[in-house]
């Protein structure tokens, strides 16, 4: 549930801070008849990323049990890799967001009436649709459907309070200190994903060495006690991972971790003197 609730909080503030930030410069134009075009292409996203979430849920149940764990296996996949994608671009973009969102808005003004709805759209829903789909991910991989949708639920809708509030200017956080401590754990959870997507792919008979542990760890972390359920649910523990699995899990830290931490703590770029 708490990892479920931390990528929904993540997620929902990076849509709720966008929203926010073409609010807030259409009312600095003085164009607030614009808003509910804006509010059309956010609508539409939002009920694209909860369509999404619909048929990932229910949309396997007729397939055979191959079938749905190669789905399953490879949707896993494909959620790690946007989600990776995206912390890497947030990490690399934050800091001049605020400014390619204004030129995208003032390119959509000058345009025709349906570019505000595509701004909303867009802005949204690629958000959207990755929370959707790692959501899904992270689930199934706990096996837990109702705790972990209340936990992505409650997330977001802290997100949507926090987002709120800094609007107003009730509220100031360190975005980039939040931005990164989450990011780390992100990336932690992505890793037990991956694994569990392997292990899917095992099962499926698509990768080879289904039922070969690489080693076992059940006499010191117990799958039954409450620290191996907290672990698993948090971050897709098994005490007997397959060499596959493990290998993935382990090259998918290395290599993205120092990634992230290079782009989220590198100084912003001084402007070019005149």
């Amino acid at each position: 549930m708490l990892a479920n609730f931390l990528i929904g909080l993540r997620e929902g503030l990076e849509a709720g801070l966008i929203v926010g930030i073409l609010v807030a410069y259409l009312n600095k134009l003085g164009r607030r008849d614009i808003l509910p075009r804006l509010w059309l292409g956010i609508g539409i996203a939002i009920g694209i990323s909860l369509g999404v979430g619909a048929i990932l849920t229910w949309g396997p149940y007729g397939l055979s049990f191959q079938a749905q764990e190669i789905l399953g296996g490879g949707l896993s996949i494909l959620a790690v890799g946007l989600v990776t994608w995206m912390i890497f671009w947030m990490a690399q973009h934050s800091r001049g967001l605020k400014g390619e969102l204004q030129s995208k808005l003032d390119a959509a003004i000058a345009g025709t009436g349906m570019g505000i709805v595509v701004v909303g759209f867009v802005s949204v829903g690629r958000e959207g649709v990755e929370t959707a789909l790692f959501i899904w991910a992270s689930v199934s991989s706990t096996g837990n459907a109702v705790v972990g949708t209340i936990g992505a639920v409650l997330g977001i809708l802290a997100s949507v309070v926090i987002a709120y509030l800094i609007y107003r200017g009730l509220v100031r956080i360190n975005l980039s200190r939040f931005f990164l401590w989450t990011g780390l754990f992100l990336i932690v959870v992505a890793a037990g994903v991956l694994s569990y997507g392997i292990g899917d792919l095992q099962e499926a008979g698509v990768i080879p060495g289904f039922g070969q542990p690489a080693f076992s760890v059940a006499g010191i972390i117990p799958p039954s006690s409450w620290y191996g359920i907290v672990l698993a649910g948090l971050f897709n523990y098994t005490a007997e991972p397959t060499w596959a699995r493990l290998v993935a899990w382990a090259l998918y830290l290395a290599v993205v971790t120092p990634i992230f931490l290079r782009r989220a703590t590198a100084p912003a770029p001084r402007p070019l003197a005149a």
